[in-house]
């Protein structure tokens, strides 16, 4: 055990964490000629595509220093803010962590925040200052900005570029001299977290895990404390490019474990796995249950879909544990799921990965927040609001509580006014700023969390060129003025486009989204009215112009009096058509609410 170490890669989005992943393999010869590619363990076609780390993932490597061989276990961690749920899963199953900085860029704000999730698990730190054959790299002044955050040696900094291979020895040297050996015992009863799983149609389901005490043997029968249940252990291995299975894993490794399982609900992240015979007493803590910040509702395209939607949902779920859902139905859409997302982009990634995984077709509502409402009938009984529609009547409403965000941006000082007004107009209130250097600012806001569900990311990078880096955690709730806009079609309201909006707000975003509608609706046989409501009282309205036939064609000369009899027939008719037509809304309609700004 003591030449096994577990590391984890940690990082800004875009600093090199998979490009360092690949040099890290090619070096120990853990991949072939033949299986080299470009950022090699971003499988997934969505990860290639976007050029970000969705998953993470776990792979073994074997390193020769000084004679003695060593078994290296990375695992892989994205650096989208939306994914931190994701990090501070790989933390919890290693002892060691390389911080990796863009020496062309600096320490971004998910750096900072991936690091005190390390620090609070103890983990060893190892700086890596990566891309620093760039042209633009300025390797002095970052190298200057890790001392002063991590307070290390700057001997201990190592100059990295995964590009071109330079640096890629000192890494291992120092991941094996460094990071600590893990700390288990062999003769303890079998303990071992589960940090992933993911879905095998032939096999059942995978579940990836770390051992911390004794061993877990083939075909052994193993129980999972959360659960209760128990299962026979069919194929244990170790997780190289491919899986490689073993008789026997122990204490101190990263493994896979097959046990036939085929329910998604029976495996849980977090878990304890432990044997059936000599169950260990303890499970292991430390794993947060996930808060999941944005709500959406998942409709399936075709009601009968439904049940095929749920299990696809819950294969998923396996792969990505902080994804939340429960069953609701909605007047306008049929049955579907209320999910909680950790951000926007993980929202769309979950909808992408719905359809390219498993083929089904999903109409997403408009996102929004969790709220608190009060009732003047019951004022300390607290209503959880995760829909517009649940938020009682305005006359009854005592007050609406929000939830608040401390948001912290990283950005050059040429950028502090485009980003100050951007957080004022999205109802922020500056806390303090700091001078990291001379050129670049850490602003600290407090902001509500439903101005950031939006647009605020995208806008964030468009006023700072690219150069501000975003990172939030939550502070809690406060009361706000919010008002229930409510969006009605031809005179019935549409309750898949309700949305919860401050009440100084409200006027532009209801007159936005009529516009937007109008656009996108189709014509109709009769006009069609697009009214945004606050309670009873109309605050918008554009209407959409009825395809007309020209009836009066086939009058010519003759008295007006004939051509105004056929107006009027096809005006009852109209009229008639009105009462009883429908209006389809494409799913387009439903998506453009949310870009309203572009």
């Amino acid at each position: 055990m003591k030449n096994i170490r577990n590391f984890c890669i940690i990082a800004h989005i875009d600093h090199g964490k998979s490009t360092l992943a690949d040099r890290l393999l090619e070096f120990t010869g853990a991949i072939t000629e033949r299986e080299k590619q470009d950022q090699l363990l971003d499988n997934m076609d969505l990860e290639r595509e976007r050029g970000i780390t969705i998953k993470s993932h776990a792979i073994q490597m074997y390193y020769n220093h000084n004679g003695e061989d060593y078994v290296l276990n990375l695992i892989d961690t994205p650096g989208h803010v939306d994914f931190s749920y994701e990090v501070s899963r790989s933390i919890a199953a290693c002892e060691g962590a390389l911080l990796v900085v863009d020496a062309a860029q600096s320490i971004q704000a998910q750096t900072i925040s991936n690091l005190y999730l390390a620090l609070e698990n103890d983990l060893e730190i190892i700086p890596v200052l990566n891309k620093v054959d760039l042209p633009s790299a300025n390797p002095q002044e970052v190298t200057d900005d890790i001392v002063d955050l991590l307070g290390c040696k700057e001997e201990e900094v190592i100059p990295a570029s995964a590009k071109t291979g330079l640096g890629i020895e000192d890494i291992l040297e120092a991941i094996v001299e460094r990071v600590p050996s893990p700390s288990g015992n062999l003769s303890k009863p079998l303990q071992a977290l589960i940090f992933d799983s993911v879905y095998n149609p032939f096999r059942g389901i995978e579940t990836y895990f770390r051992v911390i005490d004794g061993s877990i043997k083939k075909n052994q029968k193993i129980k999972f404390l959360a659960t209760g249940k128990s299962y026979d252990a069919d194929e244990v291995g170790t997780l190289n490019l491919k899986q490689s299975p073993k008789q026997e894993i122990f204490a101190g490794d990263v493994g896979y474990l097959i046990t036939g399982i085929k329910e998604a609900k029976e495996v849980k992240v977090g878990d304890t796995i432990t044997g059936f015979e000599n169950p260990t007493q303890d499970a292991i803590s430390g794993f947060e249950d996930v808060k999941p910040m944005v709500f959406a509702g998942i409709y399936p395209v075709d009601t009968e879909d439904y049940e095929e939607l749920r299990g696809a949902m819950e294969k998923l779920q396996l792969n990505d544990a902080s994804l939340v859902f429960v069953p609701e139905s909605s007047a306008a859409l049929g049955f579907g799921f209320r999910c909680g997302f950790l951000g926007m982009l993980h929202m769309e990634i979950v909808q992408e990965r719905l359809e390219r995984e498993f083929g089904m077709t999903v109409i997403t509502t408009v996102p929004n927040v969790s709220y608190h409402a009060y009732s003047k009938k019951h004022p300390d009984d607290i209503i959880l609001v995760n829909n517009p529609s649940d938020l009682p009547d305005p006359s009854f409403l005592d007050k609406v509580e929000e939830p608040f965000i401390k948001a912290s941006i990283i950005t050059k000082s040429d950028f502090i006014g485009n980003v100050m007004s951007l957080c004022i107009e999205k109802r922020g209130v500056i806390k303090s700023q700091t001078y990291l250097t001379t050129s670049r600012v850490e602003l600290i806001f407090d902001m509500p969390l439903a101005e950031i569900v939006f647009d605020f990311y995208d806008r964030l990078k468009t006023v700072s060129k690219g150069y501000a880096s975003f990172d939030y955690s939550p502070i809690g709730l406060q009361q706000s003025k919010l008002v229930r806009v409510d969006i009605l079609l031809n005179a019935k309201p549409v309750d898949a486009l309700s949305a919860l909006i401050h009440a100084d707000n409200a006027y532009r975003v209801g007159k936005k989204i009529c516009e937007k509608l109008k656009e996108l609706i189709p014509r109709q046989q009769f006009d069609v009215p697009i009214q945004a409501a606050i309670g009873t009282k109309i605050i918008a309205r554009e209407t959409i112009k009825a395809l007309r036939k020209d009836v009066t064609a086939k009058c010519y000369g003759g008295d007006i009096t004939r051509k105004r009899k056929l107006l009027e027939k096809q005006k009852k008719g109209k009229k008639r058509m009105r009462q009883v037509g429908s209006v389809e809304i494409p799913q387009e309609a439903f998506m453009a609410v949310l870009k309203l700004n572009d």
